[in-house]
């Protein structure tokens, strides 16, 4: 590796360092649905020593592929090793996996990068591009698997590119004695099919879809059918395949054996030119194989997953948010596009059609299908706002090129001062970075007046906005949108002028991250000084993350129940396992209680399944719903051996008369927002961000 790419490194660690491994590890909490949700799954997979079927709640969690699990569980193992066992450093243990995704991300990126465009700046600006993106930052934040799905895409595709480096791949010589294509390249193909094992493992089909997929039209628009069939011989396909199978399959055949088809579930049933989903029944349900390829893959593309406990994002929306979540950079985003496909050019329209691009070319080209193929493949599909993620490597990549590429653009005047030449560059060249690097200025222009409206609406908020008081609940401030709450960012839409008022320092600091990162790389670029530009852009961006970082703890306690967990210790009495705790409504809306709370405590062996096949884990003590049938707990619920968690309010109201302690937690806000009938007494032990634990029996508070 060349010096200064050793020094890109440095920085890339420290910048990673800084903003994935630090604060942002510590706080906010654990967020309630998924983010919590996820990390309680890893939790019980240590708890059961089951390292094959996913539980939630001692419920079979059958929806998602077990990697990112996985790698949560070691992290909670490893601190439990050295006796890092407090929330605190549980919550740390579940979010590491992830921050070292994004490292080996941006490490990737870098590398590709600058093999792609022969350039150190290339690499520096990919990997400046990725950490610093608002989307990569944010959605990092939540223990989705959508991150190490970018890494092992970018992998994948990594090593795809070095078998195209090859001399002999460039020369299209497939002789069976090219030594090339028989030894170093079957490295980099096993690569290639290791990454999408990888894939598969975390995100489930598309881990595979989107990489090869991506290979095949690359190869078909630069080569031709004939030609790009030739090429994918050379590419090691069978025994590619293999090292594939071997990695990948295992889990899912164990899966599907240990989760087989229980009772007799309704069959498929075609009624008025429709297939109706099948749904079902107490001890009648299909198997893993029916519910993870079928219901998780086809039926939730097609958008008929049961349950419907979903939203999708108008696709307008979808691909305006890309240019959000990629913000500062998204400002060049259709330069580099542009660049990447220079249609207009009739010397790239011929070379194209001839299919007899060079390597540089065929270079954007794979970034464009990368990029294009992800954004148009959720066009027939139900979407949320993150599922844009996977083109963020190959869009990052594609404007690190271009941005490296404006570097030479160094003009000066020339004779009377009327002609702008770039010295030691062709004149066509020279009339293309003069565009380029105008076209760059302009972008930065753009950015700082997007940067300035901002500043004036903040300061706006800022003067007119009410201070509230120091104790105020953010939740009562705000505008509620429970339509909306289906979307991963729903919540946030909630936020009127009154709330804004308790986010003054975030919105002073982005206000000044997104007007004075534009404005220093204005006045660089102006001054030819392109590297400080960028990572002036970038300083500016970072500040941005900052602020976000800051906003989203602020707005924690409104979309998490660990500070109500953490009140409801410290003001009664702490909770002990006997102790009934209960959620009122879907488990995901307080999921953190399972979290914090360690509920369930354990897993005790039961002498026979309920469906009498063999002996079982039973879950101890695990968090009862009230009126909470549904969303990922659902399907799971219907396997014979599920436990018993789902109260009726008849049966809670029952129970509350007697000498067992019940803490129930639930929503002010979101249906259901009102107690059950029948509970009498109710002592509230804790309350906070629309939300509520209240008791049977008072609280010893001193």
């Amino acid at each position: 590796m060349p010096r200064r790419a050793r020094r890109t490194v440095a920085w890339i660690v420290v910048l990673w360092a800084a903003f994935y491994a630090s604060f942002a590890l510590v706080r906010p909490p654990l967020l309630d649905d998924a983010d919590s949700v996820h990390a309680e799954v890893a939790r019980e997979m240590l708890l059961r020593h089951d390292y094959v079927t996913l539980y939630a709640n001692g419920i079979r969690y059958l929806e998602k592929a077990p990697l990112l699990y996985w790698s949560m569980a070691a992290g909670l193992k490893a601190f439990g090793a050295v006796g890092l066992t407090g929330p605190v450093a549980s919550t740390v243990a579940v979010r590491l996996p992830l921050a070292f995704a994004v490292l080996a991300l941006a490490l990737v990126c870098e590398s590709f990068a600058r093999r792609m465009f022969r350039s150190a700046n290339a690499g520096l600006y990919a990997a400046l591009i990725l950490l610093s993106s608002f989307g990569i930052f944010i959605f990092t934040r939540i223990t989705i698997p959508d991150g190490m799905v970018c890494l092992w895409i970018t992998t994948a595709l990594w090593c795809f590119w070095r078998t195209e480096e090859a001399p002999a791949v460039r020369r299209m010589r497939f002789a069976p004695g090219n030594s090339w294509i028989r030894g170093d390249a079957r490295i980099y193909c096993w690569g290639f099919a290791a990454s999408c094992a990888l894939n598969v493992l975390t995100k489930g089909l598309i881990g595979v879809v989107f990489p090869v997929a991506t290979v095949l039209i690359y190869l078909w628009l630069s080569r031709g059918w004939k030609r790009g069939w030739a090429r994918v011989k050379t590419l090691c396909p069978w025994s590619s395949l293999v090292v594939f199978l071997v990695i990948a399959a295992p889990w899912h055949v164990l899966a599907g054996l240990a989760n087989p088809t229980q009772g007799h579930p309704t069959p498929f049933r075609f009624v008025g030119g429709h297939w109706l989903v099948p749904l079902p029944t107490d001890g009648n349900v299909r198997g893993w194989f029916w519910f993870y390829f079928m219901n998780e893959h086809v039926l939730r593309y097609l958008n008929l997953r049961v349950p419907r406990d979903y939203d999708t994002v108008p696709l307008l929306v979808f691909w305006g948010l890309c240019l959000v979540w990629m913000m500062p950079w998204s400002a060049f985003g259709f330069k580099a596009a542009g660049w990447a496909l220079p249609v207009r050019t009739e010397k790239w329209r011929s070379q194209f059609r001839r299919h007899d691009l060079p390597l540089k070319l065929r270079a954007r080209l794979l970034l464009a299908v990368w990029s294009g193929f992800v954004l148009l493949f959720f066009m027939f599909s139900t979407r949320q706002e993150y599922y844009v993620l996977p083109a963020f490597p190959a869009l990052a990549v594609l404007c690190a090129g271009w941005l490296a590429s404006v570097d030479r653009y160094r003009p000066r005047r020339s004779g009377a001062g009327k002609k702008v030449v770039v010295p030691g560059v062709a004149h066509e060249e020279a009339l293309r970075l003069v565009k380029a690097g105008q076209a760059a200025i302009h972008a930065t222009e753009v950015l700082l007046i997007l940067g300035g409206l901002f500043a004036v609406a903040a300061a706006w908020v800022l003067l007119h906005a009410h201070t509230p008081s120091a104790n105020v609940d953010l939740a009562a401030l705000l505008s509620e949108h429970p339509g909306d709450y289906a979307m991963s960012m729903g919540h946030f839409l909630d936020l009127n002028a009154d709330a804004l008022g308790l986010f003054r320092l975030p919105l002073i600091i982005a206000a000044l991250s997104l007007v004075g990162g534009p404005l220093a790389s204005l006045l660089l670029r102006k001054r030819a000084r392109p590297v400080a530009a960028n990572v002036a852009m970038a300083a500016g961006a970072f500040g941005f993350l900052l602020a976000a970082h800051l906003g989203l703890q602020t707005f924690a306690p409104v979309i998490s129940s660990a500070q109500l967990a953490q009140l409801a210790e410290r003001l009664g009495p702490s909770v002990q396992p006997d102790d009934m705790v209960c959620i009122h409504g879907e488990y995901e809306s307080g999921s953190t209680l399972g979290f914090y709370l360690r509920r369930p405590t354990n897993y005790t062996t039961d002498a026979l399944s309920a469906s009498g096949v063999g002996p079982h884990l039973l879950a101890t003590n695990p968090i009862c719903i009230v009126e909470g049938r549904s969303s990922n707990l659902w399907y799971g619920s219907f396997f014979p051996d599920a436990p018993k968690i789902f109260v009726t309010p008849d049966q809670l109201a029952a129970r509350w008369k007697g000498p067992q302690r019940i803490f129930l937690w639930q929503s002010l806000t979101d249906p259901p927002n009102k107690l059950p009938p029948g509970l009498a007494p109710v002592y509230v032990i804790a309350e906070g961000g629309g939300k509520e634990i209240v008791s049977n029996q008072p609280a010893d508070i001193p």
